[in-house]
């Protein structure tokens, strides 16, 4: 049975950051058996970034729309894991007021982090939270869940406005903030069948460049992302290759050649 000081000793074996800022995507279910359930997950990432900043996603996109426009920061529930909703509950957590793609930060700066959200019109502008994670040089820790997971991926095509990627026409949504007031966002989508479906086509190149590594996290399977690293290559693949993950097919080697080459 895995116990916090364990998962601890596992986030130490992954060598991240624990001043820095660590994004952490996760399934609970592939950690196995855990003493003290969820909470202690929680408990070993937080205690781990106590001099960093941890982040959660707590997204609402499954659920806020056209046809349900609002959402709220302290009642809307997250749509993408249990850790998540358990998290954005905690002390001294703050959520980003984003209507769809909202966060849960802990820590070092979380209140400023977070602050805003709600001004932007796209899922992951380069303004938002998601390219805060490039600025800080943050790490993304996935937790028994592949690449189709990373929301950090989307920000990449959002910031080379890959075609086809976001709608051009806004929906009215509207966020109820901290304070109280309702305020309206004006809001452009993601557009069309999700590219996320196709993210995993680059995990080996990610590896071959150093930007992603694998590890464990009790009984997971986990990936360790460089935020600078995956968006710099992942940004030079879109920009040569905008259809990169239009289709649902591996990775062309023309492209391990050509950052091979790159390096020399």
């Amino acid at each position: 049975m895995h116990t916090k000081v364990s998962l601890i000793n596992d986030l130490k074996k992954l060598d991240i950051n624990s001043k820095g800022t660590l994004l952490v995507h996760s399934s609970f279910k592939s950690i196995g058996e855990v003493e003290g359930g969820p909470d202690t997950v929680l408990d070993s990432l937080s205690t781990y970034m106590k001099e960093g900043l941890l982040v959660l996603p707590t997204h609402t996109w499954e659920y806020i729309d056209k046809d349900n426009p609002v959402f709220d920061v302290l009642q809307s529930p997250s749509n993408v894991g249990m850790l998540t909703e358990r998290f954005r509950k905690r002390e001294s957590v703050y959520r980003s007021e984003h209507p769809t793609h909202s966060v849960a930060a802990l820590g070092k700066d979380a209140k400023e982090f977070t602050e805003g959200e709600y001004k932007h019109d796209t899922p992951c502008a380069r303004g938002s939270v998601w390219g805060k994670l490039l600025d800080r040089s943050a790490q993304i820790l996935l937790i028994g869940v592949d690449l189709t997971k990373n929301t950090f991926i989307h920000g990449v095509e959002e910031w080379v406005n890959t075609p086809g990627r976001i709608k051009d026409t806004h929906v009215d949504l509207y966020s109820v903030l901290y304070s109280g007031e309702k305020v309206r966002v004006p809001s452009r989508r993601h557009a069309g069948s999700s590219s996320s479906d196709h993210y995993w086509k680059v995990e080996e190149i990610l590896l071959e460049e150093g930007a992603m590594r694998k590890g464990a996290f009790g009984d997971a399977i986990v990936r360790l992302l460089d935020a600078e690293k995956t968006a710099l290559l992942l940004s030079e693949l879109l920009v040569k290759n905008p259809d990169l993950f239009t289709r649902n097919e591996p990775l062309s080697d023309k492209w391990r050649y050509y950052f091979q080459n790159q390096r020399k």
